[in-house]
């Protein structure tokens, strides 16, 4: 497919924007915030040798010392070390260390397309030394690599506590259980190897448009993902700083038995997880320390040096999504049946950034890339990127007439600013996501430019545009960062966040504490937007950082509001 040609299309069915004469005054210059969201790089795997410009400070693998520009070893190489461990019977996310790879397991291509993925990707050595390696010194920057595990408790062992050193051995020995479907995974046999280590090189030419919007533009260092896992819990994260629950007729219901989460071992196995498929092992009570997988991670929050937020923010006899489900409704409106064999999350209620906006009168758009087509063949429409699918609210109410496809979002930049909604999120066509394996970071960043020119290219809209381009989680990719724990669900490592407007920072880094309530929170300060929910964490007060603790808030647990990657008035 050629993504060159398909960004340029236009619609055929060309509707124009209808919002409010006098929309509600911003507290900024800003009165347009587009969010684009990406798939699947951790901050160290984009910027691992990102240096800013001077004046600015950088926590990434080159900064620390762990690479060098070239992207070999630094002298501080040993801080990325990963490490073996034991986790037998009980599930733990702090499994117990009993020693360290003395080189890397040779990568595999699960996930990627056009390669064999049952075998070591021969593309990658064997041999290569026990920390980050650079992806583009054995293919070329947007080459189909495999695709690192990524889900709920196996993010939690690979973060390990914050010190980041099981991202390879969690994803050598994690298992799917029996619900797993038809993938081929055996104890020990999970088609990883030490793919999760891989990293970008900006210092020498990779990457290059987000290099050069991240020198002229302000980036955060310290933005996270909001849920342990996927992509479902974080996009939902995003539009309502919560997480949803299983739903039987709107109440809250026990879902389907190969649904509930069992990372316990299995008998005889060093952490290959009792139920935890792809078919299966989805949701959590995480009220109730008789779960599986409860007692370990409730156990770590209560040894932190400060109070989890609300408790672990679990309410009780509440089964949680933590890994991928499919939305309720189709793109049209269509409730999708239920059942006890259907991978889809019942209908929610749970308040959204759309529900707030709408509530207010601020005028709002989601543009989802080829969500006119439906689920074709090409894997080009990501339905549970489409958020608002999930939703009773907006798919059988007003709201569904403001979700487009992507290709709307070319048409209406090109109105006048007034007919341009205030706020737009895009999620791209899945193949030109980023997504590991199936897709290709190359074709993300051209998506990327092609919004950033569309709205320069009027400039009345750009003079009031903020652009914050960010991504649902990090993949299962290695980051260094530190990661501070809210609450059960998380936070998770360390994503990109870029934001593009001529109200930034020129060049600037920003170390606060961010994730994706963040987003929320910027919106909903600038258009005098309360939070969603009495537990939604948009509620959480801004971080307090000083030179002591830069990167760490003083008054855990904190999330920012982006306020300051922005130009003061």
């Amino acid at each position: 497919m050629n993504h060159r040609i398909k960004l340029g299309l236009l619609s055929c069915a060309v509707s124009l924007p209808v919002f409010a004469a006098t929309p509600p005054q911003t507290l900024t210059p800003i009165e347009h915030v587009i969010v684009i969201v990406g798939e699947n790089r951790s901050f160290d795997n984009m910027f691992a040798t990102y240096r800013p410009k001077k004046g600015q400070t950088i926590s990434n693998l080159l900064s620390r010392g762990i690479v060098k520009e070239d992207g070999s070893p630094g002298k501080n190489f040993s801080l990325a070390m990963q490490r073996q461990a034991q986790s037998k019977g009980e599930y733990t996310p702090t499994p117990n260390i009993d020693g360290a790879y003395g080189t890397l397991p040779q990568p595999y291509a699960w996930g990627a397309f056009g390669q064999r993925k049952d075998v070591p990707d021969a593309r990658f050595p064997a041999d290569m030394p026990n920390g980050p390696f650079q992806i583009t010194k054995y293919v070329s920057y947007g080459t189909h690599t495999g695709d690192p595990i990524h889900r709920f408790y196996q993010m939690w062992q690979q973060v390990d506590g914050g010190k980041n050193d099981l991202f390879v051995w969690t994803a050598e020995t994690v298992g799917v259980g029996p619900s797993n479907g038809k993938l081929p995974l055996a104890n020990y046999r999970t088609f990883q190897g030490a793919v999760s280590m891989g990293f970008y090189n900006m210092a020498t030419g990779d990457a290059p448009y987000i290099r050069q919007l991240a020198d002229e533009y302000a980036i955060a260092d310290n933005y996270h993902q909001s849920v342990m896992g996927g992509t479902t819990a974080n996009y939902l994260a995003l539009t309502t700083a919560d997480v949803a629950y299983f739903t039987r007729d709107g109440k809250n219901a026990v879902p389907p038995a190969k649904f509930i989460e069992n990372p316990d071992a299995q008998p005889g196995t060093n952490n290959w997880y009792t139920e935890d498929g792809y078919q299966g092992g989805t949701y959590v009570n995480c009220s109730d320390l008789k779960n599986p997988g409860v007692k370990g991670i409730t156990d770590f929050l209560k040894k932190l040096p400060y109070h989890a937020f609300r408790d672990g923010n679990c309410a009780a006899d509440t089964y949680y999504l933590l890994n991928n489900m499919e939305p309720a409704f189709s793109p049209n409106g269509e409730a999708l049946a239920l059942g006890d064999d259907k991978l889809i999350l019942p209908p929610q209620s749970i308040p959204t950034i759309g529900d707030a906006l709408t509530a207010k009168g601020v005028s709002w758009r989601w543009y989802t890339g080829g969500r006119n087509d439906g689920k074709n063949v090409d894997k080009e429409y990501c339905a549970m990127c489409d958020t608002h699918l999930y939703f009773s609210a907006a798919m059988l109410g007003t709201d569904k007439s403001k979700l487009h496809d992507l290709q709307q979002f070319y048409v209406d930049a090109q109105q006048a600013e007034t007919d341009f909604p205030a706020v737009s999120i895009i999620a791209p066509y899945d193949s030109i996501s980023g997504h590991p394996g199936y897709a290709m970071e190359t074709g993300f960043d051209e998506l990327l430019r092609s919004v950033v020119d569309k709205v320069k290219h009027n400039p009345a809209l750009w003079n009031k545009t903020a652009i914050i381009v960010t991504f649902d989680e990090s993949g299962g990719y290695y980051d260094s960062g530190y990661v501070q724990f809210i609450d059960f669900f998380g936070d998770g490592p360390r994503i990109p966040l870029l934001v593009i407007s001529p109200h930034a920072k020129k060049g600037y880094v920003d170390h606060t504490y961010y994730d994706h309530a963040s987003v929320l929170k910027f919106i909903e300060r600038n258009w005098s937007v309360p939070p969603l929910s009495a537990r939604s964490r948009d509620n959480l007060p801004n971080p307090l950082h000083d030179k002591a603790s830069p990167y760490v808030p003083k008054n855990r647990p904190a999330i920012g509001d982006l306020m300051n990657l922005f130009q003061e008035r």
